[in-house]
């Protein structure tokens, strides 16, 4: 294999220590460099103070030190997600080294190789800490709320796991729901019928559920009551028993319908809540279930909220920006409008009401 690199062996770095890797002979090196070494140029552009010089199966790394043994560091990852199984993608080597970048506690291949479910030759897995934390959440407590911005996954991974948890037999269904407020649109003012109304509205939950099922069973699943999917009007007065349960867009619940909800709890059962705290639809007024649940169920055993941030979207890289950039506006109208009040609250009687009288 002749010699790769981006950059010129003779540069100033030479000077530097150098470290070698030894790559096993099982592992072929375009698995780990990528077709065309796209992964190398990955790391390199993210790692611009080290050169990175391939031979054979062998790594030489210079540059230093820290930076170094970061590269070291993200080279055992990748390596002991390749031993997993795992196809190696630039997505996943930028996600590995903002982990270590990050030192979180959980190491970036215990994170990228935790398996939920498969289906036709795919496998959904957690992309970030923060969603690994949250499905680890839905194993561990019976009620989960995942709180956070679009495009983090709350609504997918929740379902993901329902469907494992069905495959498996812990639950006998999958019920998927959703309050009926969308984008300031009440389905009464929408043409057509109940079933034309509803069946858009609800989209977002079968086209998930086609990633994760068979799409020829899920007619029959849904015929026979396995899964259902419908708005949160239904769920009233039912108890619901050995099934998953998810509500999404939970921030476009009333606080009494969030209770509803909750207390539709069976025995056997497993409820996850997702939304997005930022992002309520309801008419003015009207308090989000979801922002007022927590103050309520907060400290209650077996219940967990789950917070995700802009770092664990798993969109466009510019949805995370947008996210950031939406969260300072926030701050910055919650501050003037503070700086308001404040000053009302200083305000003279006699100047409040304008001049003396003479």
């Amino acid at each position: 294999m002749t010699e790769l690199s981006a950059r010129d062996a003779q540069s100033p770095s030479s000077r530097l220590p150098t470290h070698s890797i030894t790559i096993p002979p099982s592992v072929p090196m375009v698995a780990l460099l990528g077709p065309g070494d796209q992964l190398l140029v990955t790391i390199e552009r993210e790692f611009p103070a080290v050169d990175v010089h391939v031979r054979g199966n062998e790594l030489t790394l210079r540059g230093r030190s820290a930076d170094v043994a970061t590269v070291e560091r993200l080279v055992d990852e990748l390596l002991e997600m390749l031993d997993a199984g795992q196809l190696l993608t630039k997505d996943a080597v930028e996600r590995s080294i903002a982990m270590l970048r990050a030192r979180t506690a959980e190491r970036p291949a215990d994170v990228l190789t935790l398996n939920i479910v498969s289906n036709r030759g795919r496998t959904i897995r957690p992309k970030t800490v923060g969603q690994k934390r949250y499905v680890e959440a839905i194993d561990l407590h019976t009620v989960v709320f995942g709180i956070g911005p679009a495009g983090t996954g709350k609504t997918y991974l929740a379902m993901a796991k329902a469907v494992a948890a069905l495959q498996s037999k812990r639950v006998n269904r999958i019920i998927l729901t959703r309050p009926a407020v969308e984008a300031g649109e009440r389905l009464g003012f929408l043409p057509g019928t109940l079933s034309d109304k509803i069946d858009p509205y609800l989209r977002p939950l079968y086209d998930a559920l086609h990633d994760m099922v068979d799409p020829d069973s899920i007619p029959r699943l849904i015929a026979s009551g396995t899964i259902e999917v419908a708005p949160l009007a239904y769920m009233r007065g039912r108890s619901l028993n050995d099934a998953f349960i998810i509500l999404d867009e939970a921030q476009n619940t009333s606080a009494e319908q969030m209770k509803m909800f909750l207390t539709r709890l069976g025995f056997g059962s497993k409820m996850v809540v997702t939304g997005d705290v930022t992002q309520v639809d309801l008419p003015s007024g009207t308090r989000s279930g979801l922002r007022h649940v927590r103050e309520i169920l907060g400290d209650l055993e077996d219940i967990h909220f789950a917070e995700l941030t802009s770092q664990d979207v798993v969109r466009h890289k510019l949805v995370s920006a947008i996210v950031d950039a939406y969260a300072r506006a926030d701050a910055r109208e919650a501050g003037a409008r503070a700086d308001e009040e404040a000053r009302g609250r200083h305000t003279p009687r006699h100047a409040a009401r304008g001049a003396n009288p003479r």
